[in-house]
C-alpha cells in the first residue's frame, strides 16, 4: 500500500533536466507505518514541476532500498500544500517570491485579509488595494506570481485528467511549462516528437478519445514518423520506400487512410525537414544526417596525408622481442598501418590474433610518442560496445577499456552525450574493437565526439551479425572498398580450440564435415531428433551445474517453440537454482525470477553502466525491488523496469555477441527454420572458448552454413562512400 509523508522540501542532491530529483526532506507528518519518522530528514526521489524549500508538501509513494544510496522515499504523485495559518502566510509572502513584498507589507496584508489572504488575492486582487502602501504594481505582481506559482499543480492536474500518469504529467510539464495545455489543444502528437519518453501508442490513445479524427493530418504524420522508426529499428534499415512506409501505417492506425492524405501528410513533413527524401529512399532526419556525417568523416581521414616514422621498424622488431612473438606479414601490416594511416579496419575470424595485434598497436603507439602511463591514457580511447567487451579489452591490454556510451559520457535525463560536436575529446587515437556491433547512430555519435584527425582503427570479425541497431557500418566501409583494410586469414590457435575454430570457418564456407565433430573434448555432437532435444540439454547442464555461471552458457536461436530460450531458461532454473526456503522469489506475469538466478539485460541502461546483452545474477529479492549484480555493479530494478531483463541461462546469439564462454550448448533443429542462417550459427560457434556442445539435427546446421541468405538491411553508407571519394578523386585530377 502507498504510504504519505508530509513535511518540508530541503535541497537536491541532484536534478535532472525532465523534472527529476534527488533530495532530502524533512518530515512533520506521516501515515501509521511510518510515525517513528516524524522529525527525520530522508532522501526521496521523483518528477516535480518545481520545489521551494518555504513550502510545505504531501508526497504519496513508498520507501524503497536502492542498491547503492539505501533507504529512499519513492514520489508517485505530490501535493503543495498553501499556507493556513497567519504567520505562514506572512512568511511565505515575504519569501522573496513576490517581487517588492517584505515583510513589512505582508503582515498589513494578512493583518487586513486575515487567514483568507490567499484565495482573495487569486479571486479578487483589487481588494489589495484598500491596504495603505500596497501599489497597483504590487497587486498585479502578487497576482500573477501566485497564479502561475498555483498553475503549475494544474496543469499537471488537467494532465492527470486526460489519462497521463503523475510521473508522464510532470515530464510534458517540465518540457513545455505555462505553454503545455496550448501545446496539446494545437497539437498533441507533438509530445511524440519532443519527449522521447512519451510512446506515440499512448499519445495516439489519449488523442482519439479527444475527439481527433481517425485521418487528421497530425495523426498521420506522427504516425509516418512513428513507423520508420519501429520498422528501421526492427529490421535494421536506414531508410524506407514510399508505398511500404503506406502500408505500416495503415496497420499502425488501424485505418484505411487515403493515399492522397498519406502522400500529402509526408510532403509536409519533408518540407518541415523532419523526413529526408533521396532519390526513392525515404530517411528520418538524423539517421541520414549520421550516414552522410560518417561518410564525409572517413572520406577526410582517407585522404589526410600518412604518417612517417623512421624507427618504425626496428621499434616493431624490438616489440616482437620483449613480447617473445613473431609477428606474420599480415599483422604486420596491420601494426604499420595502425600507425602511419588515419584510418583502418583489422578484420579477422576466431583465432587469427586481433587480441594480440591490439596489444601491439597500443604498446607500439606508447614507444613511438614516449608516453607515460597517465600520458598515454589521455592521449588513446580503447572502446567496445558492451560492458562485457571492454572488459575483455581491457584485461588483454592492461589498459581502462570503456564502453562506447561511457567514453562519450551519455547523459539519461537530458537524453544526449556530453562529449559531442560542442565538447570533443582531446584524445588523439581511438581503437574500436566489436566493430561488427557498432551502429550508424552510435558511430555517428562517437564521431562527434571526436576531433577531425583524431585516428580511428576498428577491429572486428566481418562474418559475424550486424548490429542490433540500425546500419551494418563495418560491413559497409569494407564492401566500398575504399578504406584501408587488413584482413587476418593464418590461424594462430590451432591446438586446444582447433575443432571449434575449424567448425567456425566450414561454417562461414558453407560446408560442414560430418567428421569435424566428437574427435575432441572441445567439440562434441549430440543428434537428437527435435523432440528430445530439451532432453539431451538437461543431461548436458547437470554435468555442469556446479560451474560458475558466467563460464557455461546456451545459445539459443528463438524465444518460442519447443525448443526455445523460454522453454529451456524454465528447465536450466531448475538445475542450476532449484527452489529453495533459503532464497526468495517473486513471480512476475509467468516466470519466478529467484535469489541467485542468472540474468540477461535486454536494453541498455548506461546510466547504471549496463548494456544489451550484459549477464548477471540476481543478490536480492523482494516485493518492490530486484537487485542485480552485474560483476560487482548492483543494479536496482523496481516493478516498473522489470521488463528489461529476462532469465540468461539460456539466451539468443544476437544477445551473445561480444561475449565468450568456456562452455557453450547450442541446439540446432529444423523448426527454428527462417532462423538457420550462416552469420547467426558462426556467431554463436565463436562464441566458445573451451567447448561447444551443438545439440540436434546436423543437417539442420548444414542447412544453415548453407543459407547465406540472412536478413538483408537497407543502408546508404557502402554507396555514398564509393560516390564521394570518385568525385573527390575526379576533382584532384
Amino acid at each position: 500500500m502507498d504510504s504519505f509523508i508530509k513535511g518540508n522540501y530541503r535541497k537536491s542532491l541532484y536534478q535532472g533536466e525532465n523534472g527529476y530529483v534527488v533530495g532530502l526532506f524533512k518530515i512533520k507528518e506521516a501515515d501509521s507505518d511510518n510515525e517513528d519518522l516524524v522529525g527525520e530528514i530522508v532522501p526521496f526521489t521523483g518528477y516535480f514541476a518545481e520545489l521551494n524549500d518555504n513550502d510545505t508538501y504531501i508526497f504519496h509513494g513508498k520507501f524503497v532500498i536502492h542498491a547503492k544510496y539505501g533507504e529512499q522515499f519513492a514520489v508517485e504523485s505530490y501535493e503543495r500544500c498553501m499556507p493556513e495559518e497567519k504567520d505562514a502566510i506572512v512568511e511565505f509572502l515575504a519569501s522573496g517570491l513576490f517581487k517588492g513584498i517584505g515583510e513589512a507589507k505582508a503582515k498589513k496584508i494578512v493583518d487586513v485579509l486575515g487567514k483568507d489572504t490567499l484565495n482573495i488575492i487569486l479571486d479578487n486582487p483589487d481588494n489589495l488595494l484598500l491596504i495603505p502602501g500596497i501599489s497597483k504594481k504590487n497587486v498585479d505582481d502578487l497576482h500573477k506570481t501566485l497564479e502561475e506559482y498555483q498553475g503549475s499543480y494544474k496543469i499537471v492536474l488537467s494532465l492527470n485528467d486526460l489519462g497521463f500518469i503523475t510521473r508522464d504529467s510532470m515530464i510534458i510539464y517540465n518540457r513545455y511549462k505555462n505553454r503545455t495545455l496550448d501545446v496539446i489543444d494545437k497539437n498533441i502528437y507533438k509530445l511524440y516528437e519532443d519527449i522521447k519518453e512519451i510512446t506515440f501508442k499512448k499519445i495516439d490513445a489519449i488523442a482519439l478519445k479527444s475527439d481527433y479524427a481517425f485521418d487528421d493530418e497530425r495523426r498521420i504524420k506522427a504516425a509516418i514518423l512513428y513507423v520508420i522508426d519501429e520498422v528501421c529499428n526492427t529490421y535494421g534499415h536506414s531508410y524506407l520506400f514510399i508505398d511500404e512506409i503506406y502500408g505500416y501505417v495503415n496497420r499502425c492506425l488501424m485505418s484505411n487512410i487515403s493515399k492522397e492524405k498519406y502522400i500529402d501528410a509526408l510532403n509536409s513533413l519533408i518540407l518541415d525537414l523532419k523526413i529526408i527524401k533521396d532519390n526513392e529512399k525515404y530517411y528520418l532526419k538524423d539517421m541520414y544526417e549520421d550516414e552522410v556525417l560518417i561518410v564525409n568523416r572517413i572520406k577526410y581521414l582517407m585522404s589526410v596525408k600518412d604518417e612517417s616514422f623512421k624507427k618504425l621498424d626496428l621499434m616493431i622488431n624490438e616489440l616482437e622481442e620483449y613480447q617473445k612473438i613473431k609477428y606474420n606479414d599480415e599483422q604486420l601490416l596491420a601494426i604499420k598501418y595502425s600507425q602511419e594511416k588515419h584510418f583502418l579496419i583489422i578484420t579477422g575470424g576466431p583465432g587469427t590474433g586481433k587480441t594480440t595485434i591490439v596489444k601491439a598497436i597500443v604498446d607500439l603507439f606508447r614507444e613511438l610518442n614516449d608516453f607515460g602511463k597517465d600520458k598515454l591514457n589521455e592521449k588513446i580511447a580503447l572502446l567496445a560496445p558492451t560492458g562485457r567487451a571492454s572488459k575483455r579489452l581491457s584485461e588483454a591490454t592492461h589498459m581502462p577499456a570503456y564502453t562506447i556510451h561511457r567514453f562519450l559520457k551519455w547523459n539519461k535525463e537530458g537524453d544526449h552525450f556530453q562529449v559531442n560536436e560542442y565538447n570533443k575529446s582531446d584524445v588523439e587515437f581511438v581503437i574500436i574493437d566489436e566493430g561488427s556491433m557498432v551502429d550508424v547512430n552510435l558511430f555517428a555519435s562517437l564521431l562527434r565526439g571526436l576531433r577531425s584527425d583524431t585516428k580511428i582503427v576498428i577491429v572486428g570479425d566481418y562474418n559475424q551479425l550486424p548490429s542490433v541497431g540500425p546500419g551494418q557500418v563495418l560491413k559497409d566501409l569494407i564492401e566500398s572498398e575504399r578504406v584501408n583494410l587488413v584482413k587476418l586469414n593464418y590461424l594462430y590457435r590451432q591446438k586446444n580450440d582447433s575443432n571449434i575454430i575449424n567448425l567456425a570457418y566450414q561454417i562461414n564456407s558453407g560446408v560442414v564435415d560430418d567428421d569435424s565433430f566428437n574427435r575432441g573434448s572441445d567439440l562434441i555432437l549430440k543428434e537428437v531428433d527435435t523432440m528430445n532435444v530439451l532432453e539431451q540439454i538437461k543431461m548436458i547442464c547437470n554435468s555442469y551445474k556446479k560451474m560458475d555461471y558466467k563460464d557455461f552458457q546456451i545459445l539459443v536461436p528463438m524465444y518460442k517453440t519447443l525448443n526455445g530460450i523460454d522453454n529451456i531458461n524454465k528447465i536450466a532454473q531448475e538445475i542450476f537454482n532449484p527452489k529453495s526456503k533459503t532464497k526468495k522469489e517473486i513471480k512476475v506475469g509467468d516466470v519466478i525470477y529467484r535469489e541467485e538466478d542468472k540474468i540477461l539485460q535486454l536494453s541498455n541502461m548506461p546510466e547504471e553502466n549496463i548494456f544489451n546483452g550484459d549477464i548477471g545474477i540476481i543478490d536480492s529479492v523482494d516485493k518492490k525491488e530486484i537487485v542485480v549484480n552485474f560483476d560487482d555493479n548492483y543494479v536496482r530494478f523496481t516493478p516498473a523496469n522489470f521488463n528489461k531483463f529476462k532469465h540468461g541461462y539460456a539466451i539468443s546469439i544476437h544477445k551473445s555477441q561480444g561475449s565468450e564462454f568456456k562452455t557453450v550448448v547450442i541446439p540446432v533443429t529444423k523448426e527454428y527454420n527462417k532462423m538457420l542462417y550462416r552469420k547467426l550459427y558462426y556467431t554463436g560457434v565463436t562464441r566458445a572458448k573451451r567447448e561447444l556442445y551443438i545439440v540436434g539435427d546436423l543437417n539442420a546446421l548444414k542447412r544453415a552454413a548453407g543459407n547465406n541468405d540472412s536478413d538483408v538491411r537497407r543502408t546508404a553508407i557502402k554507396d555514398r562512400l564509393i560516390e564521394a571519394i570518385r568525385v573527390s578523386g575526379e576533382k584532384d585530377g
